[in-house]
């Protein structure tokens, strides 16, 4: 929660994990006000292979956020930047008409 020590305005980092996904709140002098993280599932559909559902992430990281901003006692208007960073090699197909994933995103870490 903010204090007469934590002052805005605020920046609001995502990171966009391999296990998680996770929202920190950080004041003007880069002090963490909060943090929230939520884990995902790790898919393995054949020996080698990595998956994650794009779905699940994309609901975690909406949550973190919401959370972080929370738990910060800040509004959304509060957040003046965000810093966003995810798995970078790991790839999705999405579909340009229902804007849903094709399938499971295949993670960096996957083999085939």
């Amino acid at each position: 929660m903010t204090d007469a020590h934590t002052a805005g305005p605020f920046i609001a980092a995502i990171d966009q994990g391999t296990t998680s996904s996770r929202c920190i709140v950080f004041d003007r002098d880069g002090r963490i006000v909060s943090v929230d993280q939520k884990e995902h599932e790790q898919i393995f559909p054949k020996p080698g292979w990595v998956e994650h559902n794009a779905n699940e992430i994309w609901t975690n990281v909406q949550e973190v956020d919401a959370g972080a901003i929370k738990k910060a006692g800040v509004t959304r208007g509060d957040i003046k930047a965000l810093g966003i960073t995810n798995q970078r090699a790991t790839t999705l197909l999405w579909d340009k008409n229902t804007v849903e994933p094709v399938h499971n995103a295949i993670v960096w870490q996957d083999t085939r």
